[in-house]
């Protein structure tokens, strides 16, 4: 094997790489938000909003994420062309992100619920005899200590997040993986630069694992 036009080609591999920690990032970002909303929606005492929640995470948990990736990519076009009567092309970064943000928000709905359900009740019960509401006591009180229970959880699931968008390639979006497999089938080395890919994949997820686990005991102390 010969891995001799790897390092020529980092430069490019770069660009892939800061692709799928954008990716990551904003995904991390609106999963978490959605996420939360879903977990509030889930603990209200509304059925009707139980319910949604319930649904929507049961559903986006029993499907593949390279399902919704594609179906955002595919379907999502033609719906809209359908709605406006116009061709309004969803690009490939837009619809990845949507569905990364979709997905992942199912699995942050229950790390949020778990970590709200943690709390001790009282604490509810302390904020609203202060005169405080529902949406205070969960801004102000409970939600700060809830993150930070469920911190190395989120952590966790962001990592597999990273992990998860190398499946971008199915629809042409050029992260760090498909940088790799293309540059590599360019100069005839496709095996190397897969190998790289994996390499480099297994190192910042080995990485990023560990520190989750330091920052784990540390908060558990």
């Amino acid at each position: 094997m010969d891995f001799s036009g790897i390092v020529p080609a980092l430069p490019s591999l770069w660009e892939g790489m800061l692709m799928t920690l954008k990716l990551m990032v904003l995904g991390v970002l609106g999963g978490v938000a959605l996420g939360t909303v879903l977990a509030l929606m889930r603990l209200s005492h509304s059925k009707l909003l139980s319910n949604i929640a319930g649904f929507y995470v049961n559903y986006f948990r029993s499907i593949p994420l390279l399902l919704v990736i594609t179906w955002f990519y595919f379907a999502v076009p033609f719906i809209l062309r359908w709605i406006t009567g116009e061709d309004t092309p969803v690009g490939a970064f837009t619809s990845c992100l949507v569905a990364f943000m979709m997905f992942e928000a199912a699995y942050y709905c229950e790390i949020v619920r778990a970590g709200i359900q943690a709390i001790p009740k009282g604490q509810m019960g302390a904020a609203q005899a202060l005169g405080m509401t529902y949406g205070q006591t969960m801004r102000l009180v409970i939600l700060p200590q809830a993150f930070r229970k469920m911190t190395p959880l989120l952590l966790q699931q962001s990592i597999i997040l990273f992990q998860d968008t190398s499946l971008v390639y199915t629809v042409g979006l050029m992260d760090f993986l498909n940088s790799a497999r293309s540059r590599g089938d360019i100069i005839g080395q496709a095996n190397e630069f897969l190998i790289f890919a994996g390499l480099v994949y297994f190192v910042v997820s080995f990485t990023a694992s560990f520190a989750v686990k330091r920052l784990q005991k540390r908060l558990t102390v």
